[in-house]
């Protein structure tokens, strides 16, 4: 008996669509429901994201109330001049600076503007010279402003954030690397300057002494390369020989392999005891 086409593909289609029940086929790319081939929460996500300001803000504030940090400034005898907001902008690296200049921009005659043209003087120097107290008060005031609280994110995203966990993710680290990355970029920039080592050169000796996971490495041997570069070069700063921040809380948590940062995270900075609990 002669079969017809119809008759034919009506079975090889039914054969077909039970193997794809049986084999999880949804036809929408690669299975989900199990957690299959779902990338870990990176950096960015923001359920991390603000771990991380807590993480930085233990370390730059003593506090991991990192949104009333807006309003800070201060001398700190860093030789950058004054530090402030929520990652320790300074008026002598030039970021600060940009925070002003972003908030000029969203409001334009706002109170700080008019410091512009002593913050750009003041650069590459620990000066106050045409800042001073009048500065300090208007920067405190102008916390209560969104568009200038907005003003710092932008600034921490841009120079900070984004190039950090950019070059983590590149180098194949998780949400730890990604902050270990962002955290040195924080406190040392990008950059070499002025006898000060910043993360790229931090990062040349990490690769001296072991490989990245993109590379094929061991996660944890690169990280604890890293760690020791940056120590090396904290040591080399007198602002910032105390190197808690590396070995009671970043190291800490590299050897308990918490490379998704996963909550709870408990670590000591400065001799002060902090704990985030899971969501």
């Amino acid at each position: 008996m002669k079969l017809s086409t119809r008759s034919l593909i009506a079975p090889v289609a039914a054969l077909v669509m039970a193997v794809a029940v049986l084999s999880g086929c949804s036809g929408a790319g690669p299975d989900t429901a199990y957690g299959k081939d779902v990338p870990a929460p990176g950096l960015d996500d923001p359920a991390k994201k603000d771990i991380a300001m807590q993480l930085v803000s233990s370390a730059e504030n003593s506090s991991l109330d990192w949104k009333s940090q807006y309003k800070y400034i201060e001398d700190i005898d860093d030789g950058r001049g004054y530090t402030a907001g929520i990652i320790g902008f300074c008026s002598g690296t030039g970021d600060m600076r940009r925070v002003v200049e972003r908030y000029a921009k969203a409001r334009p005659g706002n109170p700080l503007e008019r410091f512009l043209s002593a913050l750009r003087a003041v650069e590459g120097t620990d000066a106050h010279t045409g800042l001073g107290r009048p500065f300090t008060a208007a920067w405190a005031d102008a916390a209560g402003d969104a568009a200038f609280r907005s003003a710092q994110d932008a600034e921490r995203d841009a120079s900070y954030f984004g190039p950090a966990v950019a070059q983590a993710k590149a180098d194949g680290l998780g949400a730890l690397g990604q902050f270990i990355y962002y955290d040195a970029y924080v406190m040392h920039g990008s950059a070499d300057a002025d006898g000060t080592v910043g993360f790229r050169t931090m990062r040349r000796h990490a690769l001296a002494k072991a490989r990245t996971p993109a590379q094929g490495g061991a996660e944890v041997a690169y990280l604890d390369g890293f760690l020791d570069a940056r120590i090396a070069a904290m040591r080399k700063e007198p602002s910032h020989t105390d190197t808690s921040r590396i070995e009671t809380a970043q190291r800490v948590f590299v050897r308990q392999g918490k490379l998704g940062l996963e909550t709870p995270l408990s670590w000591k900075v400065y001799g002060d005891s902090y704990r985030i609990e899971s969501p």
